[in-house]
């Protein structure tokens, strides 16, 4: 499953990066505290648009290339999933159930589920 906060949170990242800039210097600047924009830069906490209009700002990047980078990775993570979605035979993919867990560490880990007639088997993708 492709999330988009996730997508959102690399763009953030690299865009400050880029800008050899800190999480403090940045959380300082947008007003917003250094734990949720590490957060929201890892995929974990949701932006609202009003947050991120402030992170926006604090890096000086408008939102709408920030929200253009988004599409484009978006759009290469769905063909990706698309070309891996063709390498399994047609009769099997209804099979297939993708499903978001997570583990007793707190980190979600991606899972497919693979139903068999008389069991289910559990894949955890890498």
């Amino acid at each position: 499953m492709i999330l988009l906060r996730r997508l959102l949170g690399d763009v953030l990242r690299r865009q400050r990066q880029r800008q050899g800039r800190t999480l403090r210097e940045v959380s300082s600047s947008a007003r917003v505290s250094l734990g949720y924009l590490s957060e929201v830069e890892r995929g974990q906490k949701e932006a609202s648009s009003e947050l991120l209009s402030a992170i926006c700002d604090a890096l000086e990047v408008r939102m709408s290339q920030v929200m253009r980078e988004v599409s484009d990775e978006l759009s290469l993570a769905e063909l990706a999933q698309s070309a891996a979605d063709e390498t399994v035979p047609a009769p099997m993919r209804p099979m297939l159930n993708s499903v978001s867990v997570t583990s007793v560490t707190g980190v979600p880990e991606e899972r497919v589920t693979i139903k068999a007639p008389t069991e289910a088997v559990d894949v955890v993708a890498a």
